[in-house]
């Protein structure tokens, strides 16, 4: 995808959009607990919202292993969708999963509508390999992998 493509893809996503750093998408009790990691053939980046950049996560491409399908290595890049409930401390313990995974949730959402106003596809998985990709990213115990998203082009007929 073009630099500025994937700019307008990821503050689409999960962008500051007003002032007090409210987001794009819902995040309960204004947590803001998602993490929006892109992986690219050049390595895997964080989406840092307030700076709206990248920072390196991990300096190898990561896309073979954000899915199970054939294309998820073949598409311009994968979206990965962390929950970090250290983040969640006015989150009961037991509701800190359903909370962030309705927040990913809308992220995603958020994608699919990006990609529908600018002739991209998506596609959103759960049938993931949470620990591979976790420990792929470096993650933390407290850090949780709950999705991905692979975004490209529509296959051509």
């Amino acid at each position: 995808l073009p630099l500025p493509v994937l700019s307008n893809l990821l503050r689409a996503a999960w962008g500051t959009n007003r002032p007090g750093g409210g987001r794009t998408a819902p995040s309960a009790l204004g947590a803001q607990e998602i993490d929006v990691y892109v992986a690219l053939p050049q390595g895997a980046y964080r989406y840092d919202a307030d700076a709206h950049a990248l920072q390196l996560a991990a300096a190898a491409d990561l896309r073979r292993v954000t899915g199970y399908q054939d294309f998820v290595d073949e598409a311009p890049l994968d979206l990965v969708y962390v929950a970090d409930h250290r983040r969640m401390a006015m989150v009961p313990v037991a509701q800190r999963e359903s909370y962030a995974s309705v927040a990913a949730g809308a992220v995603a959402q958020n994608v699919y509508l990006f990609a529908a106003g600018n002739g991209l596809a998506t596609v959103l998985r759960a049938w993931i390999d949470r620990e591979a990709i976790a420990g792929a990213l470096g993650l933390a115990h407290d850090q949780q992998v709950l999705l991905s998203q692979t975004v490209g082009y529509p296959a051509r007929s």
